[in-house]
């Protein structure tokens, strides 16, 4: 019995151990922090291709980075579906959007803990109510209109694209013909309802935010995109003087350094 006693005394204190090393480790863990997943999401008139330059210097950073497909469909629904992208990452995360895809992680589930802060690149940042079309024209400045190719679809809704003979000087002049050339001809449409969808709640009024704006955007006039980030709290707010609305594409060091001090 005696014997006994003292088996069961030792388990104990084997497993009282172990958990006080697990314990441990998790704390350890949570105080040397876990690098975030660049979760990024591109806009209209483009696809996650556009990410590769920003993607590349934050792998070699270290980081994991992540280009969802943007549906490009409606703000819920392409929240929505940026939503099960975020369900199945593990840890922190950071949520980057450019263009539209700044309305959509807007919109996204961001409340989750996991997402630890917004990044803006060139973006909307919609308020309750607001539609991404409403704030490009909130400003003078944006000639996309005068650009664009719509498809009509069978719901009688409308695709929209940039004609490619205007893709460069609309949106990339200051990336090379021969790259734009390819950005025109994979460009990804854009449903019209989507740019006058109401936006919901925005994430950016709980999340922390930094902001890059692009100095000559032809899409976003530059000073809606000051309006949006000083409403929305920015933490930073970086301008990148002369560079077109595919900033990320043109200036990516810029874009990978706000990216990393939101990670931060």
């Amino acid at each position: 019995m005696h014997r006994l006693k003292h088996r069961v005394t030792a388990l104990l204190a084997v497993l009282v151990a172990v958990a006080g090393l697990t314990l441990f480790g998790m704390s350890n863990a949570v105080a040397t922090g876990q690098k975030p997943t660049i979760v990024l999401v591109h806009g209209a008139f483009a696809d996650g291709s556009s990410w590769n330059p920003v993607i590349e210097r934050l792998q070699r950073r270290g980081f994991t980075a992540v280009a969802v497909a943007n549906p490009l469909r409606g703000v819920a629904s392409d929240a929505e579906a940026l939503d099960a992208h975020l369900a199945a990452i593990d840890g922190p995360v950071v949520l980057v959007g450019h263009s539209y895809g700044g309305a959509v992680i807007t919109n996204a589930k961001a409340r989750s803990p996991k997402v630890k802060a917004l990044v803006y690149v060139a973006a909307f940042a919609p308020a309750a109510g607001e539609a991404a079309a409403q704030l490009a024209a909130k400003y003078p400045g944006s000639t996309l209109g005068e650009t664009l190719a719509p498809v009509t679809l069978p719901d009688g809704s409308k695709d929209l694209s940039i004609k490619p003979s205007l893709f460069r000087q609309q949106f990339a002049a200051d990336v090379p013909a021969r790259q734009t050339a390819l950005m025109a001809a994979t460009q990804r449409p854009i449903r019209d309802a989507a740019l006058n969808e109401a936006s919901g709640a925005p994430a950016w009024a709980s999340i922390p935010s930094w902001f890059l704006l692009a100095g000559a955007d032809k899409n976003i006039p530059l000073q809606a995109q000051r309006f949006m980030a000083d409403r929305a709290g920015s933490r930073a707010t970086v301008t990148v003087e002369r560079a077109s609305h595919a900033v990320a594409v043109s200036r990516p060091d810029a874009v990978v350094d706000l990216v990393l001090r939101a990670a931060r």
